[in-house]
């Protein structure tokens, strides 16, 4: 199959073209937020109906930086996925074209992917150091005082991943729970 490379921000007809199972290898920006990201952003959503315009058309990484003394990045791996699917169907309707972490997923994921033409993609758990090496930049976005769970706006280069449910439906074994 080889690996497909993706660089974000990208549109619903690139992502429509990905395959469960295909690896591929993402460039550009992409932004991580994890659990309480997710709380602020939904709630802010619901309450406005109007999420961050950094979002259209982005990549989600369910990740939280670590740091040096001196600030740069020494780690950075997927979180477990699950914990967001709560608010992914609505980050996924907002415009959020992927999202990247570890684990299986809820069916519901499948069928938001589904209707928004979207992408779970999952990534390398337990290898936060090597995932460092992708990273070109990092730079604080939203919510600062949550430290490594705020918002981190990251360029990346050849970051890897696998489509564990595309935008059709397909799955990995694994990457859901029924």
């Amino acid at each position: 199959m080889g690996m497909k490379s993706i660089i974000f921000p990208s549109n619903r007809k690139i992502i429509g073209q990905l395959s469960a199972g295909e690896e591929v290898a993402i460039s550009g920006i992409i932004y991580t937020a994890r659990d309480e990201a997710h709380r602020r952003l939904f709630n802010t959503y619901i309450d406005c109906r109007k999420f961050p315009n950094y979002l259209k058309e982005s990549c989600i990484f369910y990740a939280g930086p670590a740091f040096y003394p001196d600030g740069s990045l020494s780690a950075i791996g997927p979180t477990t996925a699950a914990r967001m699917d709560e608010y992914a169907p609505s980050f996924y309707e907002a415009g959020v074209l992927a999202t990247i972490g570890k684990g299986p997923r809820d069916f519901s994921i499948v069928e938001a992917c589904k209707k928004t033409v979207s992408v779970y993609l999952i990534t390398y758990g337990g290898a936060a150091s090597y995932l460092t090496r992708f990273v070109k930049s990092i730079e604080l976005v939203d919510f600062d005082e949550l430290g490594p769970e705020a918002i981190y706006r990251l360029e990346v280069e050849d970051f890897p991943a696998v489509v564990g449910i595309d935008s059709r439906g397909n799955y990995l074994d694994g990457a859901v729970t029924r």
